[in-house]
């Protein structure tokens, strides 16, 4: 089932909402460069009332905030990289964990294995982003 939004930053709460339903399991975020994928983390963690700083993994590959949110950016690697780093056994450990530049081959991993999972595509609309969340 597909939801899709159209919001401006500030109204991100809704999105955020649409996030917390789920207690666990992973969200493969998806967009062009600078369409907002950190920030929806960053204002989800806000939410959830901790004070980490959250910015983009892109160098690190992951980064875990308040001990049940991770947070990848596979922007840099491969697929086979991602896998060779054992980042798939992260996806084990009980939290949600947002995946930046999570495309359909890792989806059909993460579905093969029996990963929970859902994906957000975000696209830059003017003042605005649509956010597609396809469960």
């Amino acid at each position: 089932m597909n939801k899709v939004f159209e919001l401006k930053e500030n109204e991100l709460n809704i999105i955020i909402e649409e996030i917390k339903k789920l207690s666990t399991g992973i969200i493969l975020l998806r967009g062009d460069l600078a369409s907002g994928k950190t920030t929806l983390v960053k204002n989800y963690v806000k939410s959830m009332g901790y004070d980490d700083l959250v910015t983009s993994p892109t160098f690190s590959i992951q980064s875990v905030y308040n001990n049940n949110i991770f947070h990848y950016d596979v922007y840099n690697k491969t697929l086979e990289e991602f896998v060779a780093l054992g980042l798939l056994e992260e996806f084990e450990k009980e939290g949600l964990h947002f995946v930046e530049w999570g495309d359909d081959k890792l989806k059909k991993i993460l579905d093969s294995y029996g990963f929970e999972n859902i994906s957000i595509d975000i696209e830059k609309c003017e003042d605005k982003r649509r956010y597609i969340i396809n469960a």
